[in-house]
């Protein structure tokens, strides 16, 4: 499908996209007032706003696509770049940098080779730093995804994150084998086939 934007451009627009704005029309009337609500649901669904999807909203709602680009700009909750499956957050309040939260962060960054804002290339972890949590008692606070850690040491963290890492690869594995198993005939009925 493509993507009209004004009379003289489009552009191709991808899948998931399409398939958004499929639901997106059926939920919405297209009107200004609705532009916070569609933003959040396209990056609910993609993880990330695009640039094609707010020139998507742009047309949806007849707003002018500088007017959907600086509302999403001006809000933070709004991401323009992809982000991994575990978004780890740490607290950079005054309690938690005097706990050591600016240590915690840096054996994060040099574990992940990444730095804030920036995703891991296997598309697992994001790291992202917050002003406060408002959890000061419980510093230093690091947070990963909706599971918050409290005391959190720079040992403790990385430990927390190999955990991750094991799990996610230990789901591929068995995915893997299931496929494979699959493929050579076998008829996997549950479990991981073993």
């Amino acid at each position: 499908m493509r993507l009209a934007i004004g009379r003289e451009l489009s552009v191709d627009k991808p899948p998931e996209l399409d398939a958004l704005f499929r639901e997106i029309e059926k939920e919405f009337k297209g009107e200004a007032d609705e532009l916070i609500p569609l933003l959040q649901r396209a990056q609910r669904k993609l993880g990330f706003l695009p640039e094609q999807a707010l020139l998507e909203i742009s047309r949806f709602t007849g707003l002018s696509a500088a007017g959907v680009f600086g509302t999403a700009t001006f809000y933070t909750q709004f991401r323009f770049q992809p982000v991994g499956k575990y978004i780890i957050r740490v607290c950079r309040g005054t309690a938690c940098h005097v706990k050591g939260s600016n240590r915690l962060l840096d054996t994060i960054e040099e574990y992940l080779q990444v730095p804030p804002g920036a995703m891991t290339p296997d598309g697992l972890f994001t790291i992202e730093t917050v002003a406060c949590f408002g959890s000061c008692a419980l510093a230093p606070i690091m947070v990963i995804n909706d599971s918050v850690y409290g005391s959190v040491t720079r040992s403790g963290a990385l430990k927390l994150l190999d955990d991750i890492r094991a799990r996610e690869e230990r789901f591929i594995g068995q995915a893997d084998k299931r496929e494979s198993e699959v493929e050579h005939g076998f008829h996997v009925v549950g479990g991981t086939g073993q």
